[in-house]
């Protein structure tokens, strides 16, 4: 007991000692506290990037893709459930949303140097930013969409029959990513001559007449028709 006491009285006047000016204690102490300020600063900071309202900041953003994003089942739908541009771009797990932000400060030189600055150059690289996200998503196994959408969680039942034959023969046994089929989901897809559309049909369904689309594919597909003539008019 004597020996015990005795080690926590020499800890003590070493943490009490003068190090130069300051003592090792208020030194942990300080370092302690600085730490957590500089870890609470960092992460506001970087829930703040990870908002809509940063990413329609610029107009490059906000008259552009976001415009489309209101036109489409992600932002207005039966459910009332919007998912904004983090919940698609941004995994949610710490690690991957570091490195996502890591990957997607270049951005940042694309603003500086207006690459897209206009309508018109934004059309010309249209193609060339798809197929970055494209491949983006494609090489992580789609997980922003897997942000809210689960395989094992699906009910097929509730489900068009081609929606659910394609989910089961392909997304459940990893032989495609929701990517493969889900292009343009929410945002309009550029001049798609020479892209691989990524499913297509397979040999065994080749010739055969495929289940009919169900009226909601059919809501979407009157929706896209619909902002096509609105966006020429506007034009």
């Amino acid at each position: 007991m004597a020996r015990i006491k005795a080690m926590l009285l020499w800890v003590w006047a070493v943490l009490t000692t003068p190090a130069a000016t300051l003592s090792l204690a208020f030194l942990t102490l300080g370092g302690f506290v600085g730490g957590v300020m500089f870890w609470g600063a960092f992460n506001t900071a970087l829930e703040l990037t990870n908002t809509e309202k940063f990413c329609t900041s610029c107009h490059e953003m906000k008259d552009n893709v976001y415009q489309e994003l209101t036109r489409t089942v992600h932002f207005t739908n039966r459910s009332g459930v919007r998912a904004s541009c983090p919940d698609c771009h941004v995994p949610h797990e710490w690690t991957d949303k570091i490195a996502r932000k890591m990957q997607a400060s270049k951005e940042v030189w694309g603003k500086i140097f207006g690459t897209i600055n206009t309508r018109e150059k934004f059309l010309n690289h249209r193609l060339e930013l798809a197929k970055h996200e494209w491949a983006r998503l494609k090489a992580n196994d789609s997980l922003e969409c897997r942000n809210c959408h689960s395989a094992v969680a699906m009910d097929f039942t509730k489900q068009t029959q081609r929606a659910a034959d394609i989910h089961a023969k392909y997304l459940l046994p990893g032989k495609a990513t929701c990517i493969d089929c889900h292009k343009g989901i929410a945002h309009e897809l550029p001049n798609m001559k020479g892209v691989d559309p990524g499913w297509k049909v397979p040999k065994e369904l080749e010739g055969k007449e495929l289940p009919a689309a169900s009226s909601d594919d059919a809501i979407g597909d009157l929706r896209r028709a619909l902002a096509g003539a609105h966006d020429r008019v506007k034009s």
